[in-house]
């Protein structure tokens, strides 16, 4: 079923459907109705030549510069090659889409002061597949993201390079053979495409939905490295979590219970510690920390979604035109700064136990390093190695961005969100934490491997699911095939979705 889009209840969840999965998506009739009556309003304004901020007056440090007529008309064309200034490898398409929608969005609440054709054409490209070619680095996330609007808006006047059928074209050459028609720009149209973050912002929302899969399936890991553990249950006691309040805990606590259902580590008849390490008895408060940093970020990600991020904004039920900041980026980059740390934060943690599953003096009687020739073998002690040097990369990725302005456009635009920098980061951390978990499930797997009890039926679920793409260690082997298979699995879900399908939802 299409997405119906209208400035309003456009969740993450319909964002990475519509940027991943090609959904189809519409503009709502009352949507359309709008942008029609606030160009009409525009034009009236540009008749009666009253001073409008990138509509007749230049940009930035040039926005004292009224422009004459003729300016006028060419200047959205000037506009757009001007800003069209990135640098770097194309972004993924699926950002590129949840920009595009995003922005379609913005253009509903009828506030942009574009011409409907314009925002159709938008909606054509992503329903018929011509995703536009835009360089990933170059906004500074205020203003909006601008250099790679700009290419997606080059798009608009037959220019630029886009994506159809698997095929890198010339832009004019891929509406033509999707059957689009070419808008071209007029006043203020350029500027209604560019004007917002809403790059950053659809990036964001992708790495939320994956983040939170990816907390999931952390839950999962710390459930198998438990039992392998032989760990004390009772600190993951849901009465313990909810007179301290955090909704997080509980439900960190409540999924980690829910893998555990069914094992012979709950019976109390073997033989526990009195109290754990914190890498083992915290990891509900942690992750559950995290969890409440993402909800917080995807509550913010949504506001921004569904608002009107541009400038001037037009308010044609009271003939007005208001110039602002609604491009600035920090509002989604400070909360994606926090998820970005609070992801590494669980590596972290998912690190260390690690560490306790191959360290014997930690592991309950494990075989050191999880092999049974030790001294000959050297068993799972690369493989900490390798996730620690992730984890390092990701401490060094996770300082914030949003505190790294640089003054730019003559000090006119003195404070810049850098949210960009924030959403390539996070992309680079959650990278990171598909390897650094898929690493705690293979070794979670091989202890478990050594223990001569039942576990849980979602632990079990999981271990089935590794066992497919990464077989007991008996002896050594080069790991890297090894490391790059779980990853490549954790970033699937596969875990995931069949632990849901014997324990139900981990939310």
């Amino acid at each position: 079923m299409a997405i119906v889009l209208d400035g309003s209840g456009l969740t993450v969840e319909k964002l990475v459907r519509i940027a991943r999965q090609g959904e189809e998506v519409k503009l709502h009739p009352n949507a359309l109705a709008r942008i029609k009556l606030c160009r009409r309003m525009l034009e009236e304004k540009i008749a009666a030549r009253e001073v409008m901020y990138g509509v007749n007056t230049g940009i930035g440090e040039f926005s004292e510069v009224i422009l004459d007529d003729e300016q006028v008309r060419q200047f959205q064309r000037y506009l757009i090659y001007n800003h069209a200034a990135g640098i770097g490898e194309p972004a993924p398409i699926e950002y590129v889409r949840g920009a595009m929608a995003s922005r379609v969005n913005v253009h509903a609440h009828g506030k942009s002061g574009c011409r409907p054709e314009v925002t159709l054409a938008l909606v054509e490209m992503l329903n018929k597949g011509v995703t536009p070619v835009v360089c990933q680095k170059g906004s500074v996330g205020a203003s909006g993201d601008l250099a790679p609007m700009a290419q997606i808006a080059l798009l608009l006047m037959g220019e630029g390079e886009a994506y159809y059928q698997g095929q890198r074209l010339p832009g004019k050459e891929a509406m033509e053979k999707a059957g689009i028609p070419i808008p071209g720009l007029q006043a203020r149209d350029g500027l209604a495409v560019i004007n917002g973050s809403n790059l950053l912002t659809a990036m964001s929302a992708i790495h939320l939905y994956d983040m939170n899969r990816w907390l999931k399936q952390a839950e999962i890991a710390c459930a198998m490295s438990l039992e392998a553990l032989l760990a004390n249950m009772k600190p993951y006691d849901l009465r313990l979590h909810e007179v301290r309040g955090f909704a997080g805990a509980v439900r960190s606590a409540r999924a980690i219970m829910k893998c555990i259902e069914g094992s012979d580590l709950l019976t109390g008849r073997m033989k526990t510690r009195v109290q754990d390490a914190y890498s083992m008895r915290s990891s509900p408060q942690v992750i559950g920390a995290a969890h409440d940093a993402l909800g917080y970020a995807q509550k913010q990600v949504e506001i921004e979604l569904n608002g009107v991020g541009d400038n001037p904004v037009f308010f044609p039920e009271h003939k007005l035109t208001i110039t602002g900041a609604n491009f600035q980026g920090s509002p989604v980059c400070l909360p994606m700064d926090m998820a970005g740390a609070a992801i590494t934060m669980v590596c972290v943690l998912s690190e260390r136990r690690l560490n306790r599953l191959t360290n014997p003096a930690l592991s309950a009687g494990l075989p050191p390093f999880l092999t049974k020739g030790a001294g000959m073998f050297s068993g799972m002690m690369l493989s900490q190695y390798t996730a620690d040097t992730l984890v390092v990369e990701q401490r060094m990725l996770s300082a914030p961005a949003s505190i790294g302005s640089i003054p730019a456009a003559a000090d006119q635009e003195d404070f810049v969100s850098m949210g960009m920098n924030t959403a390539i980061k996070n992309a680079q951390i959650l990278d990171n934490a598909y390897g650094v978990l898929g690493i705690e499930f293979m070794a979670a797997a091989q202890a478990l491997d050594f223990r001569n009890f039942t576990p849980g039926r979602g632990v079990a679920a999981a271990k089935a699911v590794i066992r497919k793409y990464v077989k007991h260690l008996d002896e050594d082997r080069p790991m890297y095939p090894d490391h790059n298979r779980m990853k490549e699995l954790v970033k699937s879900g596969e875990i995931l979705n069949e632990v849901e399908k014997v324990v139900g939802s981990l939310e």
